[in-house]
């Protein structure tokens, strides 16, 4: 019996040890986190940018599924030559954007051509050839899988731009440099047949990464503008008596200022958007991508080609607007559990911020599946935490993009546009600090001079009603490819469905409060500026 008590002793001492252990962790674990508080400045007095409203836009590339870097072949059978057009996930992922942009291209565009009807002609797929540029093979478009993609198109609802073959015909010299001009006769046929089946196409691209020194071959800015008017006469007379003529997009290619000076200048009378890529983190091998991703000086670096393209834009005066057509930020085909888990939201978010108040119109996403940096898995067509940022982004900031600027740290980044769903503002708030609370009061300018105060100090006057979506890491852990919601994991269900993003209704007196390493949409409808103004929305 005393041995029996004496155990029962012994498991109650250990239980209070477990006990005051767990208390103690948790103390440790709150000292550890350190609450700062921080004012964000939003002058909604007019806006700064306008976007399109479909904003949004994600890629198909062309690569197989034995494309492989650094060791590791990521693409599957996401190629769109034989990507599953029949996989719901995939179908309900697109058409929760209702629409999605889809731009379909990339680095083997530029060795495709296109089945003519009535040519009983081979269609060979792209085989593996290290001795060829790129290293594959030149690869074939049957027009059977041409109808089957826009079939697929139409059902979801997707807006889709086409990267032409823009080396066709064309010689390369012994430096990398593309001779002669761009032979058409393949791309009219493709297009001639595209029209006669009744197929949309938002817009046409020429050409991919051949703009400067280029990506395996160049094209001077001279030819390449000669190429752009050639392609824009023969959309004049292909839509001849057609009500919309698609969009002409060029170069797709990596910013280079004078290269790209050169060809608005000459080109801009035959170009509607001017597309450039960005892949600002570093290679799919580097070993720093997380450190880079968080760091905001990193990711300010790239503010200059915003800011370099917008100019070039205005100082000629041209009717063309910006798209970054290609993004994946890390080069390469990404790395596995960065570029597709959580961790690369800060950098993809803070992107679309970025680009859009220098007045990029649209962002396209490398890709939506495929490679290391899919917004969807390659193999399940689940949604990657990417994903749900870029719906959240989609469904909540409208068109409008106001000026922002925040004091308090540094490793918040902070931008607000006009509602998508209402007369207010949507604010985006990304906390890169590992050990920091940041409690975000506002100062909003609503008529000149001004200001608008509001000030979350526990005031219910002082209160603010908003709808708050927090996001983050499964588990605290960044390389987690699933992304909680409000505390929420967000998973497709058995039927393939898109989970609902739901909001949080915080006390109004409550303060805006952005926890470590996580991302928070609120939607303000209360707060109403000019610059949001029915009126204002649409004579920007």
């Amino acid at each position: 019996m005393a041995s029996l008590f004496s155990c029962f002793l012994g498991l109650c001492f250990l239980l209070l040890l477990l006990y005051f252990s767990q208390i103690s962790r948790a103390e440790e674990s709150s000292k550890s986190i350190i609450l700062e508080e921080g004012t964000l400045y939003i002058d909604g007095w007019a806006a700064i940018a306008k976007t399109d409203e479909d904003f949004i836009c994600a890629t198909l590339d062309w690569w197989p599924c034995n494309k492989c870097d650094y060791g590791t072949c990521s693409w599957g059978n996401a190629s769109l030559l034989n990507l599953d057009l029949s996989n719901k996930v995939l179908l309900n992922a697109i058409r929760a954007f209702t629409p999605l942009k889809i731009r379909l291209g990339g680095t083997l565009q530029d060795k495709i051509t296109y089945q003519m009807a009535h040519y009983e002609q081979p269609c060979t797929p792209f085989l593996r050839n290290n001795t060829e540029m790129f290293g594959f093979t030149q690869g074939c478009l049957p027009l059977s899988r041409w109808d089957e993609l826009n079939e697929f198109f139409e059902k979801t609802g997707a807006k889709v731009t086409f990267g032409l073959n823009a080396l066709n015909g064309r010689t390369i010299g012994p430096d990398g440099s593309a001779l002669e001009d761009w032979d058409s006769s393949n791309a009219e046929s493709f297009l001639r047949y595209t029209v006669s089946r009744g197929y949309s196409i938002h817009g046409w691209e020429l050409g991919n990464e051949l703009n400067g020194n280029g990506i395996g071959a160049a094209i001077s800015a001279d030819q390449y503008s000669r190429d752009v008017i050639a392609l824009h006469k023969l959309l004049q007379d292909i839509y001849k008596g057609k009500d919309v003529i698609p969009l002409i997009l060029a170069p797709g290619g990596i910013f280079d200022a004078v290269w790209f000076a050169k060809f608005i200048d000459k080109a801009s009378n035959s170009l509607q958007v001017v597309t450039h890529h960005i892949y600002n983190v570093g290679a799919g091998n580097d070993s720093n991508l997380v450190q880079k991703i968080l760091d905001p000086s990193h990711l300010d670096e790239e503010s200059n080609i915003f800011r370099n393209l917008q100019g070039i834009l205005r100082s000629y005066g041209t009717s063309a607007v910006a798209w970054v057509g290609e993004s994946g930020g890390v080069f390469n085909s990404g790395h596995n559990l960065v570029s597709n888990s959580f961790v690369s939201s800060f950098w993809f978010l803070d992107q679309l911020g970025m680009s859009a108040t220098f007045d990029t119109k649209t962002y396209c996403r490398q890709t939506l599946v495929g490679g290391n940096y899919g917004l969807l898995n390659t193999t399940t067509f689940h949604p990657n935490p990417d994903y749900y940022g870029a719906l959240l982004w989609h469904r909540l900031m409208g068109r409008n993009v106001l000026s922002t600027h925040f004091r308090g740290t540094k490793k918040l980044r902070t931008y607000a546009h006009c509602s998508q769903s209402s007369d207010g503002i949507t604010l985006l708030l990304i906390n890169m600090h590992g050990g920091t609370t940041v409690n975000v009061g506002l100062s909003v300018r609503n008529k000149a001079p001004m200001l608008l105060q509001i000030i979350n100090d526990q005031n219910p006057r002082h209160g603010i009603q908003r709808e708050e979506y927090h996001l983050t890491a499964k588990d605290g852990e960044l390389h987690s490819q699933t992304v909680i919601l409000n505390g929420k994991e967000l998973n497709v269900d058995h039927f393939g469905r898109i989970p609902l993003l739901e909001p949080i209704r915080p006390n109004p007196s409550d303060p805006i409060s952005i926890a470590p390493l996580s991302i928070v949409f609120v939607h303000i409808p209360t707060i109403q500026v000019p610059a949001c103004s029915m009126f204002t929305r649409d004579n920007m």
